[in-house]
């Protein structure tokens, strides 16, 4: 059940926003970008006092952004803003050597796959000019970016706003934070691993308990020498160092100390360190240390009335790989023009029940690649054996292909009933003949109608709505398509690769756009 506010005993907030977003990390600040962006009024409420924790900020808060995040950045006119993955360089990246060793591009359990390996050609709607497949950001500059773009398009942020509770019913939410009470048509909990939005609104968090305690740490270290370089598996977990004196650790314990929620001293992380690495390796400081476990659960719906969940709020997993960020942006993009058309009475029926029917399936792909990783990770024989089979298979081309694939994004798909290969996918960056590129002309968030035959019944067709943009355009590659309708989450809803069936055209203009009268 929800909780109830008396609002008698507080002070009311009387202006009523459209939504109230709980939380301001990435997913939180991306999805009031996206609902401002349709002219929404967004309220954002976060608990922390101030924002970019040192947590969030390089070593620590380093990340891989996937290929659907990097396109959703340059979908939005913020691809450009990004600096940080100009100044380091891919962590996996290492100088060749005399025996021609290629360059490690990504990996799956600390396991490499190497460019060198990855057939691109299998992906033919990967046009020449798209986005990179992944690149190096930090939490810290994500938020800032988006936190900046969120202001300019009117959205109100309070830090030091920590949300109690909630009430709603058919017209709307009331939110408790502290004193005050807020009010809006929607809430939306973006409030991380421990929501109370998902606490609060009854939700159901399925899934699997924690085999190990995670810990990342900087330290100052007194012989660093008895470490080894890189990534280590050992007998009893794993250790790295990212950079001198910034420590990553596995330490098998059921997730154990993690629950406990005791104080992380130096004499507990180098009695963790000394027990794993197997050495007797001295700490003379801990500077910053936070826990984390691979324990995995998911929201069994993303949706009760009013209120939504996305980003850690709906899912949790180990951070192998980075994919939960990728995974809660993804979240923010899908559901974000789907709640504005709701809002501004443009949303066909159904439309916000495709938000978990489409991000539910991807999030169980992510949580059972993080499960994954931990069975090949774990200290033992079967383990080790598991590891030797898979490294085999990710130094062939079919392999490696598969894990970018899946590592990068570029398999993310949505099953919308339609049997072409294209359909669901990203679009392709399709350059038009007077230079613009299909990413370039979604910076306003509408859906677009691509017509690259000057169709005369397309056209025609496109005049009768005004929420898809109508563009008659040659492009240098145009795939054999003839005509595209793409979601303005950059989703192709529809292609055509000769004469178009007009009436099937019509038939998923009507499923994504139209209001029903």
């Amino acid at each position: 059940m929800n909780t109830t506010i008396n609002s008698g005993t507080s002070a009311q907030n009387h202006k009523i926003y459209d939504v109230i977003i709980s939380g301001a990390g990435p997913v939180g600040l991306f999805l009031a970008c996206e609902l401002a962006l349709a002219r929404c009024s967004v309220l954002i409420l976060e608990k922390a006092a101030e924002p970019n924790s040192v947590l969030k900020q390089l070593p620590f808060g380093i990340r891989g952004l996937s290929a659907p995040s990097i396109e959703a950045l340059y979908r939005r006119g913020l691809y450009h803003e990004l600096e940080i993955h100009k100044q380091l360089k891919n962590p996996h990246q290492h100088q060749n050597n005399k025996q021609g060793a290629q360059r490690q591009v990504g990996h799956f359990a600390g396991i490499p796959f190497l460019e060198g390996n990855i057939d691109q050609s299998k992906w033919k709607y990967r046009l020449p000019g798209s986005t990179e497949t992944s690149l190096i950001s930090e939490m810290a500059e994500l938020e800032t970016i988006f936190s900046r773009r969120a202001k300019d398009l009117g959205v109100t942020i309070k830090h030091g706003y920590a949300i109690d509770g909630f009430d709603q019913n058919a017209d709307g939410v009331t939110v408790q934070s502290g004193s005050e009470t807020f009010s809006a048509k929607w809430l939306v909990g973006c409030d991380g691993a421990r929501s109370v939005v998902r606490k609060s609104g009854g939700f159901e968090f399925a899934g699997t308990e924690p085999e190990f305690t995670g810990y990342t740490a900087k330290v100052e270290i007194l012989d660093p020498e008895k470490l080894r370089p890189g990534r280590n598996v050992t007998e009893r977990g794993m250790y790295m160092q990212s950079q001198p004196g910034y420590m990553a650790i596995q330490d098998f314990d059921g997730g154990a100390f993690h629950a406990s929620e005791q104080p992380i001293t130096l004499e507990h992380v180098q009695e963790v360190l000394r027990r794993v690495s197997g050495t007797d390796v001295s700490l003379t400081a801990l500077h910053t240390a936070t826990t984390w476990t691979d324990r995995a659960r998911q929201a069994t719906t993303y949706r009760n009335g009013r209120v939504f969940l996305a980003g850690d709020a709906a899912h949790i997993h180990a951070p192998l790989g980075g994919q939960g960020l990728n995974l809660g942006l993804g979240d923010a993009m899908n559901l974000g023009w789907k709640l504005a058309a709701t809002i501004n009475n443009t949303a066909a029926e159904g439309l916000l029940d495709t938000y978990y029917s489409e991000r539910y399936p991807i999030g169980v792909k992510v949580l059972d690649w993080s499960r994954a990783q931990v069975e090949i990770m774990k200290p033992s024989p079967q383990a080790k054996a598991l590891h030797s089979i898979v490294s085999e298979l990710m130094n062939t081309q079919d392999g490696a292909t598969y894990m970018a694939e899946r590592v990068w994004g570029i398999s993310t798909h949505y099953n919308l009933g339609d049997q072409h290969p294209l359909v669901g996918y990203s679009v392709p960056n399709f350059e038009f003949d007077n230079g613009s590129t299909i990413g370039e002309q979604m910076y306003d968030g509408k859906g677009i109608l691509l017509d690259f035959r000057n169709d005369a019944q397309i056209k025609a067709l496109a005049e009768k709505y005004n929420q898809l943009k109508y563009m008659a355009e040659g492009a240098k590659d145009q795939l054999g398509l003839s005509a595209v309708v793409i979601r303005p989450d950059g989703i192709v809803a529809w292609v055509s690769e000769g004469e178009a069936d007009y009436s099937k055209l019509e038939e998923v203009v009507n499923k994504w756009f139209i209001a029903v009268s």
